[in-house]
């Protein structure tokens, strides 16, 4: 017993001298790397571009400039996949490299633990836990953010239309949503805003950012200034129109979300109400399963049963989520 122990306990400890190494070899390809000698080039060409206005400072253009890298090696990762997007989306200015490394880190502090209670199977949890506890954070703050970046786009689309009517610039009027509108969208604007001040050109700006929101009213804002810029015409009425339809598009999803709420609860428990019969009857009686465990048809019916369960679940959400 003292000598499995001793061995499970050299094993760990050589497991986690790996993991450090690895995660070393990483900070210094990270810190090496000559993306990052691109970058601050490209930081001191936006910075001669933008000296004389205020607004573009050293802050504000680290920002733009890491928000507009759009590929990263993590997006070959599978799951992991579009994490420099989902980030930009989630208003994380951080590297996907970092965070991978923190999902490291946190894999190998849960993995010692889970190792020693419950072996491989416990080694593999801590690696899931690891990796997809932070991704899922990451999800729900982007989903949260970018669904608030839709509820205020009418109201910024708003401020242009009135700042394009009193004679104001296109330039100015992106300026004022940035500084008059909360988080997210004023900050977004604000980082458009920078952009156009370091040269870029007025689509380009706007394509940029649909590209970071990954937001249907956005995209459809993106082309609308794009067929303006290039056809012409009153963009103060186009912009008016655009936010009544988004408005009119918010509402009706509010409706069909007030409509649906009954469904969607009625999915939840159904879809959680069999794990629930499980796992009770497991606690209160262990033998109720554990019984027939050996029987040779006792696997192949759990399998089907969790696959119905499963087609349950997706048919029933399906059934009560709705695209407008």
């Amino acid at each position: 017993m003292d000598t499995t122990l001793s061995q499970d306990l050299d094993g760990m400890f050589w497991l986690a001298v790996a993991g450090c190494c690895v995660l070393a070899l990483l900070a210094l390809t990270l810190v090496l790397s000559p993306r990052n000698r691109e970058d601050r080039q490209r930081i001191a060409r936006m910075q001669a571009l933008g000296s004389a206005e205020p607004s573009a400072d050293k802050a504000k253009l680290q920002e733009l400039v890491h928000r507009r890298q759009s590929h990263h090696w993590s997006d070959r990762i599978p799951y992991v996949g579009g994490l420099n997007t989902r980030l930009m989306q989630a208003g994380l200015y951080l590297s996907p490299t970092m965070v991978l490394l923190g999902c490291a880190v946190l894999t190998l502090v849960l993995a010692a633990p889970a190792l020693v209670l419950a072996g491989l199977p416990g080694l593999a949890g801590a690696v899931a836990m690891g990796f997809g506890l932070p991704l899922m954070i990451i999800d729900a703050r982007r989903k949260k953010r970018v669904e608030t970046f839709a509820n205020q786009l009418p109201d910024a689309l708003d401020l242009m239309q009135r700042g394009l009517r009193v004679g104001h610039p296109v330039s100015v009027t992106i300026g004022s949503v940035g500084k008059t509108m909360p988080d997210p969208i004023g900050q977004e604007f604000r980082m458009l805003s920078d952009q156009i001040t370091a040269g870029d050109y007025l689509t380009d700006a706007f394509n940029d950012l649909a590209n970071r929101m990954k937001q249907e009213d956005m995209d459809y804002l993106s082309v609308s200034i794009s067929i303006q810029h290039g056809t012409g015409g009153n963009l103060a009425d186009m912009l008016g129109v655009l936010s009544k339809v988004i408005r009119d598009r918010i509402m009706m999803r509010r409706r069909v979300k007030a409509i649906s709420s009954e469904g969607r609860i009625s999915a939840l428990l159904l879809s959680a109400l069999p794990v629930g019969i499980y796992v009770t009857t497991s606690f209160t009686a262990p033998d109720y399963y554990g019984g027939v465990s050996d029987d040779p048809l006792f696997r192949p019916i759990a399998v089907i049963i969790v696959l119905l369960v499963v087609g349950n679940a997706l048919a029933l959400r399906k059934l009560v989520n709705f695209k407008i």
